[in-house]
C-alpha cells in the first residue's frame, strides 16, 4: 500500500484514541472503544497483516466492550 494510506489510518487511530481517552461517560467509551477496535484492524489490515486485523475486530470491537458494557451494567444495578 502507498505510504498515504498508512498515514491516514495512523492518523484515525489516533484521533480514535484520543476520542476514548476524552470520553468520560463508560458507556459511551465502550461504544469509542469498540469503534477504535474497528480502526486498529483497518490499520492492521493496511499494514498486509490480515490475520491479526481479524483477531483485532473479534476482541477489540466485539468482546472486550461487550465485557465494559456488561461490568457497568451489573455496577449501576448493583449501586441502587
Amino acid at each position: 500500500m502507498s505510504a498515504a494510506v498508512v498515514v491516514v489510518a495512523l492518523a484515525l487511530v489516533a484521533i480514535g484514541g484520543l476520542a476514548v481517552v476524552v470520553t468520560h461517560d463508560p458507556i459511551r467509551q465502550a461504544v469509542t472503544l469498540s469503534v477504535f477496535g474497528v480502526l486498529l484492524a483497518v490499520l492492521f489490515l493496511v499494514l498486509q497483516a490480515p490475520d491479526v486485523a481479524l483477531s483485532q475486530v473479534a476482541v477489540g470491537a466485539a468482546v472486550v466492550p461487550l465485557m465494559v458494557l456488561l461490568a457497568v451494567r451489573t455496577i449501576r444495578r448493583d449501586r441502587r
